[in-house]
C-alpha cells in the first residue's frame, strides 16, 4: 500500500520543517502569502531531502490569505496560475528541482469542486505544462482535467472534517479544522486506501508535530510514504 503525504509550505518560515516528513511539498507561489525568498528556501529543502516540489496556485489574496471567494475575470485568473507556476518553475530549476504538479490554494481549491467556470480555467491553465492536477475526489476541476487527458491525483485531508456529500466543512464553522493527534491520525489511515495524496496543512496548529505523527500511523498501518510524482 503506497500513499503520498504532502503539505502546505513556503507561506511563513515556520513550516519549512515539514519538508523533514513530507513525500511532496505545496510550494506557495507568492499570491497569497510567503514570497521570492521563502519559496527558493522550500525548494531547496526539498531537493536535498528528495521531496516533490509542487506549485500550490492560488487567488492574488494576501490579506485574505487566499481564503476569501472570488469572482475573477477568466484570463486574468489563467494569467494569474501561469505566471505563479512559472515563477516556480524557475525558482526549483536554480536549485536543481522541478515543478512536479499542481495544487490549487484555499478558496479556488473549493470553488473548483463545483465552479465549471473557474474549474475550466484552472485547467487550461496547468495544461500546457502537462503537470498532474491534485483535487478533491469527485471535483469539477479533476473531470475536467481527466477528460482533456491530464493526469490528475485525488486528495484527503488529515486534519479537516468533512461534510456528508464529501466536500470539506467550511473553516467558518466550529470543528473544520482538527488538531487532536488521533484524530488526525485516525483519519489518516482511514482514508489513505481512498486517495493518491494524503493533506497536512502547515499552518495547523502543531503542524509539525500532527505530520510526524500522521507519518508514523501510517507507517504503523503498513502503508508505504511515496510521492506520486
Amino acid at each position: 500500500m503506497q500513499v503520498d503525504l504532502n503539505a502546505d509550505v513556503a507561506e511563513s518560515p515556520d513550516d519549512l520543517a515539514l519538508l523533514d516528513v513530507v513525500t511532496s511539498a505545496n510550494v506557495c507561489c507568492g499570491a497569497y502569502a510567503g514570497g521570492i525568498d521563502l519559496m527558493l528556501a522550500a525548494c531547496t529543502r526539498a531537493v536535498e531531502r528528495g521531496v516533490a516540489i509542487g506549485a500550490q496556485v492560488g487567488y492574488a489574496d494576501p490579506e485574505g490569505f487566499g481564503r476569501r471567494a472570488q469572482d475573477p475575470d477568466t484570463d486574468e485568473l489563467i494569467e494569474s496560475l501561469r505566471e505563479q507556476i512559472d515563477l516556480l518553475a524557475e525558482i526549483a530549476d536554480s536549485v536543481g528541482g522541478h515543478v512536479a504538479y499542481v495544487k490549487p490554494h484555499g478558496a479556488l481549491y473549493n470553488t473548483v469542486v463545483t465552479d465549471e467556470a473557474q474549474a475550466t480555467a484552472l485547467v487550461e491553465a496547468v495544461a500546457p505544462y502537462g503537470l498532474p492536477l491534485l483535487g478533491l475526489p469527485g471535483a469539477a476541476s479533476l473531470r475536467i482535467a481527466a477528460a482533456d487527458g491530464m493526469p490528475v491525483v485525488t486528495e484527503g485531508f488529515t486534519d479537516r472534517a468533512y461534510l456528508p456529500d464529501g466536500t470539506l466543512v467550511p473553516r467558518s464553522e466550529p470543528g473544520a479544522v482538527h488538531d487532536d493527534l488521533a484524530t488526525v491520525v485516525a483519519q489518516a489511515v482511514r482514508l489513505a486506501p481512498q486517495v493518491d495524496s494524503l493533506c497536512v496543512h502547515g499552518d495547523s496548529p502543531g503542524a509539525l508535530d500532527l505530520a510526524r505523527a500522521v507519518r508514523a500511523g501510517l507507517e504503523d498501518a503498513g502503508h508505504t510514504l511515496r510521492s506520486f510524482a
